[in-house]
């Protein structure tokens, strides 16, 4: 039976850092392009260790850009962090988390009832206050009923899928996942849209490429500044690849898989020095949550030296790669090692395209903008970790201080394989200081045991207590969106379902409290 512990001692892990950067020239807003990899491991690009040095384009990206290394979502599963990107908010004020037990996460099954409050302000709603053309082309996540979709929410096109590629379904008991354009379904996944389980072969990721760099061309000819959110979901399993990448990586099916959108990545910045407009764009590349140890070793990505995966709130579930690109402003080859969160994506997008934050709503994320155009800036500031609405670590500086483990029984423990390591995880009984140096390409993990009566750990106790106080003082949980599910809101008759007959019954209504092993 899996229990949460609470710890009667904090684990400390440590972090040398330091921060790098210039300084930004005045002119017109530019365009903006976030790039979330779905389920990508920080050790995934060579640039940060992967032996198989299988990412040419997004190595070259971090050379002509910032690498940012102590970068991490806001939760270590897909959909909370999404909606976290989207709002600059944590995701237990967003509302995308779950009560039904404790520090479970919880994501948007097409069962889910919620999705994405109609009292968010998303980050394309924001900028239309400058005249932003947004599009999301790819994985949505945040909500599959009609009220939940992008085009609701301040996106002004979309390409893509509302939930995870997830199938095939035999429809009488559960519907194939919708693809749409816009406002409409133009087919399902494994119908339309094929995706081959066996040989791994899908032509989406192209599809994706071609959606985006299409939008790119069509706001550079109209001359109208642009919001592109490319969130292409290829390396969440089952994985997939098109033909021409298929059996071409060093490490199976998954590498084929970031071949391709490595490859992609590259077709999107030639396009913009193509159009001329690299200047004026702002790129940022990342993933929503650690890599899927779970589906290792043919269809799961490398955390790289950190501990656990996707769904932990240890490094290796929540710290992620991390580029930024914008030649002339942002200087080539700096390495950053500021802590930093998807959530300052939303607040950094808002200060580039010139928009100040929304009046009165508490905003987890921050400003970047001083960290990636200024050598010499740093800024102070805590990294919060949750599952649901339990706090379980924060990072302060060098530290970081574990309040919560995830725990099963010992005898459980010692009949888990290293593969599964990321969802079960002890309690530790030391204070544990990890000590990650850079050097070049060159990382070496030192994990060291101090006491938790040495002066350092109180010291840091005493620190990191305060910050954790405010933050609670001041913390207003928003309303859970993701507790209850019913068959009945399958994705059974999406819009545009009746143009293309593919409307299907839904069953009777019968809601019940979602279950989340997660």
């Amino acid at each position: 039976m899996k229990v949460v512990c609470r710890t009667s001692f904090l684990l400390l892990s440590i972090t040398i850092c330091c921060s790098l950067t210039e300084k930004l020239s005045n002119g017109s807003s530019p365009n903006i392009i976030i790039m979330l990899m779905d389920d990508m491991g920080w050790g995934d690009l060579g640039v940060l260790g992967q032996p198989s040095k299988e990412t040419p384009n997004l190595d070259a990206m971090a050379t002509q850009g910032m690498l940012l290394t102590n970068f991490y979502t806001a939760n270590p599963l897909c959909s909370p962090s999404r909606a976290a990107l989207l709002t600059g908010r944590l995701p237990v004020r967003n509302g995308f988390y779950t009560t039904n037990a404790h520090a479970r996460n919880a994501y948007t099954p097409q069962e889910i009832v919620g999705g994405i409050s109609k009292d968010e302000i998303l980050l394309p709603e924001m900028l239309k206050k400058k005249g932003y053309v947004s599009k999301i082309v790819g994985k949505w996540h945040l909500g599959h009923r009609p009220q939940y979709l992008p085009l609701q929410h301040g996106f002004d096109e979309w390409f893509g899928s509302p939930n995870c590629h997830f199938g095939p379904y035999n429809s009488s008991f559960r519907p194939n996942i919708p693809v749409y354009n816009n406002s409409e379904m133009i087919g399902r996944y494994y119908e339309e849209f094929k995706i081959d389980l066996r040989s791994g072969e899908s032509n989406l990721t192209q599809m994706y490429l071609m959606e985006g760099m299409d939008f790119i061309q069509r706001q550079t000819q109209a001359k109208q500044p642009f919001f592109l959110y490319w969130a292409p979901d290829a390396t969440h399993a089952p994985v997939y690849a098109s033909k021409s990448f298929l059996g071409k990586s060093q490490r199976g099916r998954y590498g084929d898989a970031v071949m391709e959108l490595d490859y992609s990545v590259g077709q999107i910045l030639s396009l913009l020095h193509g159009l001329g407009i690299e200047k004026n764009t702002f790129v940022f590349f990342t993933s929503d949550n650690g890599a899927a140890l779970i589906s290792s070793p043919h269809e799961g990505g490398s955390n790289g030296p950190f501990l656990c995966g996707k769904e932990t709130t240890y490094e290796g579930g929540m710290r992620e790669p991390a580029i930024a690109w914008w030649p002339g402003h942002i200087k080539e080859g700096t390495v950053s090692l500021q802590p930093a969160n998807v959530m300052d994506l939303f607040t950094t997008s808002l200060a580039l395209a010139g928009i100040s934050p929304p009046d009165e709503r508490m905003l987890d994320g921050l400003d970047l903008t001083p960290v990636l155009l200024n050598v010499s800036h740093k800024l102070d500031r805590p990294i919060f970790f949750y599952r649901g609405n339990e706090m379980m670590a924060v990072r302060l500086g060098q530290y970081k201080a574990h309040y919560w483990t995830w725990s099963n029984s010992w005898e459980e423990f010692h009949k888990v394989s290293a593969k599964t390591y990321g969802r079960n995880k002890v309690r530790r009984k030391s204070l544990i200081v990890l000590s990650l140096m850079i050097t070049a390409a060159v990382m070496i993990c030192l994990i060291c045991a101090y006491s938790v009566l040495s002066k350092e750990y109180q010291d840091v106790l005493q620190s990191v207590s305060a910050v954790v106080q405010q933050h609670q003082k001041t913390l207003v949980p928003g309303m859970p969106q993701l507790n209850m599910c019913d068959l009945a809101v399958m994705n059974w008759a999406p819009p545009g379902c009746e143009k293309l007959r593919k409307c299907l019954e839904p069953p009777k209504s019968s809601p019940w409290k979602c279950d989340w092993p997660h």
